[in-house]
């Protein structure tokens, strides 16, 4: 009978402990729900929209007078419509297309379909907003940020970017994808919901990289060729609301996917660190 009362004791005792144990880890996990709820309308007061929703207009020919144009399209989000530049020329589809100019001695027809806070489920539709007969030599998509800031599943992300590379490459394009920049650069957004933002914008990334080169396109990792320039100096690299680049900061990040690009156009066979050339055979 003691032996029993000091059994039916210690199941007790451990059912108590067992359920303090429970209540402890939920309360915690509320408490850290509740914190990063905070942080995150904090970092949006911070942030604001000092730049409005409207990127400078993206559809130009550049440097017309040298003739044989080359058809370069631009997709994505923000940065991809070049939100925080303040001219076209700017913008890192302007830049990349004077880039290609120069590099080419060819005029450069610049189209942009890429809309400020678009996800990655929305390339469907600036793919179909273009013209049935459109046919480019090559397309440059940045998309991922608002994906992360929105909680989308990496696999439904990478899915979409996948059936973008495989409709453009339908359309005769090369494709240079840009993955997903490191959120850990945003310095407005305070901890530790910058570094859940950086872990999961690198886990994006990668799953970018990895679909879009299954699927032939290049791929370009933003947070390797061009994130420590943001990291090291942000109040050059980022533009007034501290969230989308600058002036400078486009002109940077178009200088790192230049490389790519050019490859794309058959112009430079080799590229640099965090350049990736696709996979032999990839669909599309």
């Amino acid at each position: 009978m003691e032996q029993e009362e000091r059994v039916r004791g210690a199941g007790a005792l451990g059912a108590a402990v067992a359920a303090a144990s429970v209540g402890t880890v939920v309360t915690t996990a509320y408490a850290v729900r509740r914190l990063l709820h905070h942080q995150a309308a904090r970092a949006r007061r911070e942030i604001g929209k000092p730049l409005g929703e409207q990127a400078p207009p993206g559809d130009r020919h550049w440097r017309r007078s040298y003739g044989d144009p080359v058809d370069l399209v631009v997709l994505g989000d923000s940065i991809a419509a070049g939100l925080g530049a303040e001219k076209s020329k700017q913008t890192l589809g302007g830049r990349l297309a004077r880039s290609v100019a120069k590099r080419l001695g060819r005029s450069v027809r610049l189209r942009t379909v890429a809309v400020v806070g678009s996800e990655s489920s929305d390339l469907a539709a600036q793919v179909a907003a273009l013209p049935a007969t459109y046919r480019p030599h090559v397309a440059v998509v940045v998309v991922g940020g608002n994906d992360v800031t929105h909680r989308v599943p990496v696999v439904d992300s990478a899915r979409h970017l996948g059936d973008t590379v495989d409709a453009l490459r339908a359309r005769g394009a090369e494709v240079v994808v840009g993955t997903c920049p490191d959120l850990g650069a945003l310095r407005p957004v305070p901890q530790p919901l910058r570094a859940l933002g950086s872990r999961a914008s690198r886990q994006l990334a990668e799953a970018q990289r990895a679909v879009a080169l299954a699927h032939g396109a290049r791929v370009v990792s933003l947070a390797h060729v061009v994130g420590p320039f943001f990291i090291t100096n942000p109040d050059e690299m980022f533009s007034l609301d501290r969230f989308h680049p600058s002036a400078q900061g486009y002109k940077r990040t178009a200088k790192a996917m230049l490389p790519s690009v050019l490859a794309a156009l058959g112009v430079v066979e080799e590229v640099p660190f965090g350049h990736h050339a696709p996979v032999a055979g990839g669909s599309g």
